[in-house]
C-alpha cells in the first residue's frame, strides 16, 4: 500500500492514509493531422482506496477513457504517475509490465469487437491462464467454467460458441469473466453498458456489484449516462476537456453540484415522464472547444454563464468546499457555507430494474 498526501499543486482532493491506486499528474496527448498536439488528459490525479468504486463522467471526447487506458500503458502518458502496489506502472517495460496488468484489467466498451471471432468462448477465458501457465489443464478448465457460473453464464451451452452467436449482453459477460480469471484487484470499466439496452444495462450494474464483493475488487467505473454512475459509484470525479472540474462523494454531488458542468450534467439527464417539461435553465451552449488548442484558464470558461476575466486569465485550483468535496472552479454553486442551487436528482431503484430519473 502507499500513502496519499494531501497537497496544494494539483493534489489537494487526493486522500491521506493508505490507497490502492494514485494517478498523479497524468498527462496524455497524441499527434494532431495539423501538425499541433491533442490535449487528451491534462494533469489529472486520481486515487482510488481498496474496495471503492469511484465513477468517471463527462461528455464524449472529454478523456475519460482515455485516462482509464493510460493507467495500463495502453497507451504510455506524456508524464505523470500511475503507483499501484508501491509501483510505478510508467517506469515498467515488457514482462514486468505484463504482470503487473494481471492486477489491473480493463473491461471495454463494445464487448463484441474487444472478443476474437475466431475463438470459442471457453477458449477466450482461459487464454490468459494458458499464457502465464496457471495451473493445470484440468485446473485451468474447472476455474473457467467457475467464472463464467459467477457471470451467469452456463459454460457447457456458450462455451463452444463464439463471439457473434452472443448478444450483446452475453458478450459483455464474457469480457468480464476474462477479466476476473486472473483474480484482479482493480477494474477499470470503459463504457462497459453504453452499447447495451437499459433493461440489460441494470443486469450488468448488478452483476459488477456482486462481482465487486465476491472478487473483492476495486472499479474505476468510466461512463457517460449519470443515472448509471451514481447506481454504482462510491465518490464521482467530473472530466471536462481533459481536466478534472469536481470531485465528491456521489451522493453529495447529486444533491448540491459545485461546478456549473456538473449542474449542467444532471440537468441534461432526460426524466421518463411525457408530462414532464424539461428545463433549459443551466443548458450549455455553444460549441466543445478543441483539444488541440483548449481555452486559457479555465477550459469551461467559454461556454460557462459564470465566467469573467479571472475565468480566462487563471486555471482554477481544486480547492475542498465541504469534507471530500472539491472543485475546480472560480465562481461554483456554492461556497461551503451557505446553501447550494438545485439541481436534478437522480433515483435508482434498489435491486436492480430500469434507471429511472427525478427532477426538482
Amino acid at each position: 500500500m502507499l500513502v496519499a498526501l494531501m497537497t496544494d499543486n494539483g493534489e489537494g482532493h487526493l486522500r491521506q492514509g493508505e490507497v490502492l491506486l494514485r494517478v498523479t499528474h497524468l498527462v496524455v496527448e497524441y499527434p494532431s493531422a495539423g501538425g499541433g498536439r491533442v490535449h487528451a488528459v491534462s494533469d489529472v490525479s486520481i486515487d482510488l482506496v481498496e474496495g471503492e468504486t469511484l465513477g468517471l463522467v463527462g461528455e464524449s471526447g472529454c478523456g475519460k477513457s482515455t485516462l482509464g487506458r493510460a493507467i495500463l500503458q495502453l497507451p504510455r502518458p506524456k508524464s505523470g504517475s500511475v503507483i499501484f502496489d508501491d509501483l510505478d506502472l510508467t517506469h515498467l517495460r515488457g514482462k514486468q509490465l505484463r504482470r503487473i496488468r494481471q492486477k489491473v484489467q480493463i473491461i471495454f466498451q463494445d464487448p463484441i469487437s474487444s472478443l476474437n471471432p475466431r475463438h470459442r468462448i471457453f477458449d477466450i477465458v482461459a487464454d490468459p491462464l494458458r499464457m502465464w501457465r496457471t495451473g493445470t489443464k484440468a485446473e485451468i478448465a474447472a476455474k473457467v467454467r467457475q467464472v463464467l457460473q459467477d457471470v451467469g453464464l452456463d459454460p457447457d451451452a456458450v462455451g463452444r460458441r463464439r463471439p457473434f452467436e452472443l448478444s450483446g449482453g452475453q458478450c459483455q459477460r464474457v469480457c468480464i469473466a476474462r477479466a476476473l480469471i486472473q483474480e484482479p484487484k482493480v477494474l477499470v470499466c470503459d463504457e462497459p453498458v453504453s452499447s447495451l439496452d437499459v433493461s440489460v444495462q441494470a443486469q450488468v450494474l448488478n452483476l459488477l456489484e456482486d462481482m465487486k464483493l465476491r472478487y473483492g475488487l476495486t472499479l474505476l467505473f468510466i461512463a457517460h449516462d449519470l443515472a448509471v454512475v451514481k447506481s454504482i459509484s462510491d465518490r464521482v470525479a467530473v472530466m471536462y476537456l481533459g481536466k478534472l472540474c469536481e470531485v465528491s462523494s456521489a451522493d453529495d454531488l447529486y444533491r448540491r453540484p459545485a461546478h456549473p458542468y456538473t449542474r449542467a450534467l444532471l440537468r441534461a439527464i432526460p426524466i421518463p415522464d411525457p408530462a414532464h417539461k424539461q428545463s433549459i435553465e443551466g443548458v450549455i451552449t455553444g460549441e466543445l472547444p478543441s483539444p488541440v488548442s483548449p481555452p486559457s484558464g479555465c477550459r469551461f470558461r467559454t461556454r460557462c454563464p459564470r465566467a469573467d476575466e479571472i475565468c480566462a486569465a487563471e486555471e482554477p485550483p481544486m480547492r475542498e468546499l465541504a469534507d471530500g468535496h472539491h472543485v475546480a472552479c472560480h465562481h461554483p454553486l456554492w461556497d461551503g457555507t451557505g446553501a447550494a442551487e438545485p439541481a436534478t436528482s437522480v433515483a435508482v431503484p434498489q435491486g436492480g430494474g430500469e434507471l429511472t430519473c427525478g427532477g426538482s
